[in-house]
């Protein structure tokens, strides 16, 4: 054990609770790193800002985390045994309140976590033994309030709520190899909700408003001369994970409202060596997506909603993939997106939700062989609704409801997605 990190933190937390141990070129001897992370109390973070008439950008940043652990290795080996446990609630809020012309960019990014966990290495193998735990609330809000707001060059206005996220990474140089293997565990009991509401007068630029909530989710990508072996356990128990995008504007040329909610989620992307994962996935939570985009006047409009209970990506450009894949989804599920204008051109409106789903995918020109053993059930309502009205005169209305129980698909493609 040549390096230890415990942290144990009570009562509430106001900005951000941060933990961090890395092991780079100057520690790689240490080959183990071992850390445990309890927060007890809440952590909260908010931001408003004031402003009328400004000139240039507007650039705003809120975030909450309850545990944090940032690691990587270059060229040696690493165990990396990780527990990080939130008991409190997560929260992060920003409100803006814009007069007259804001005339740069406007860009919001609000996020809340209870875990997270990034693990980059190079040129070596990484063994990773993980457990996160949230039982509290995490909740992300991002509002502009009133409605004299005047977004001359647009926007980027984002909301996230994450439970427990764990994002690995992995690249190989000349003659080197990389692996990552191991096993990752994520169960979230607590509720996780991500709010962003807007009433803009005028939108000239492109805009987009977005919200995104996930009770687990987990990443891994590595690139060529690497391999991945890993096993995934993920439980969502929480009452709800809800992304909500409401926006309402008055004259908008390119607007966009977008939300996405997801109880269990893990991908895994892959070139130039084997991809194995195992993944389990539960959720008993309601999943819902919800969009409310208007616009008296507008270009384009477009409002996507999507929410999935378990979700698996796995995809490797190189010539094997094994899947041995369960997924069980008892909660409901629940997509709406709506778009209400009075005079414009081009209406986009989608509502995507399903209860199980799974791709899988392998290189053809490479001799993929790809392997799977898949078993979904699911026993939630899963509803998509897209509602759009034109009150007064349109171009195109392009809209589409999927819902489905259980998705399975499995291919093998050639590189570049052909």
């Amino acid at each position: 054990m040549d390096k230890l990190a415990r942290t144990r933190l009570a009562g509430t937390i106001v900005a951000t609770a941060l933990c961090a141990v890395t092991a780079d070129a100057a520690v790689a001897q240490q080959r183990l790193v071992l850390n445990n992370q309890l927060q007890l109390g809440d952590v909260v973070a908010g931001q408003q800002l004031n402003v009328v008439d400004v000139s240039d950008q507007v650039t705003v940043s809120t975030a909450a985390s309850g545990n944090s652990l940032a690691g990587g290795t270059e060229g040696q080996p690493m165990h990396l045994r990780s527990t990080q446990d939130m008991r409190g609630d997560a929260s992060a809020s920003t409100t803006l309140t814009l007069g007259g012309d804001t005339r740069g960019l406007t860009t919001s990014v609000t996020q809340a976590r209870a875990n997270y966990l990034a693990g980059t290495a190079n040129n070596a193998q990484m063994t990773v033994e993980t457990d996160q735990v949230g039982q509290g609330d995490v909740t992300a809000s991002s509002r502009i309030t009133g409605v004299d707001a005047r977004l001359v060059s647009g926007g980027q206005i984002a909301s996230g709520a994450y439970g427990n996220t764990t994002a690995l990474t992995g690249g190989a140089t000349g003659s080197g190899r990389t692996a990552i293997t191991g096993t990752i565990n994520q169960t979230m009991n607590g509720d996780v909700r991500a709010t962003n509401t807007a009433s803009p007068r005028y939108a000239p630029a492109p805009t987009d408003f977005s919200s995104e909530a996930a009770a687990n989710a987990v990443q891994v990508t590595t690139g060529p001369s690497s391999n991945q072996d890993l096993t995934v356990r993920q439980r969502s128990s929480g009452a709800v994970v809800e992304a909500d995008t409401s926006v309402w504007a008055g004259n908008a040329w390119n607007l966009a409202g977008r939300s996405r909610a997801t109880g269990n989620q893990a991908v895994f992307y892959n070139q130039g060596g084997s991809l194995i994962a195992d993944t389990d996935q539960e959720n008993s939570a309601q999943i819902i997506g919800a969009v409310e985009l208007s616009s008296y006047d507008f270009g384009a409009a477009t409002a996507a909603a999507d929410a999935v209970a378990n979700n698996v990506v796995v995809g490797n450009n190189d010539i094997y993939v094994d899947i041995d894949n369960v997924q069980v989804n008892t909660g409901g599920v629940e997509a709406t997106a709506s778009f209400t204008g009075q005079k414009g051109y081009d209406a986009y409106v989608g509502a995507n939700a399903a209860g199980n789903s799974i791709t899988g995918y392998a290189c053809s020109e490479c001799g993929g062989n790809l392997n799977a053993n898949n078993v979904q059930t699911n026993a939630g309502n899963v509803r998509a609704n897209a509602v759009t009205t034109i009150n007064g005169s349109g171009r195109n209305v392009i809209a589409g409801a999927n819902a489905v129980g259980n998705a399975a698909t499995f291919y093998v493609t050639r590189n570049g997605g052909n």
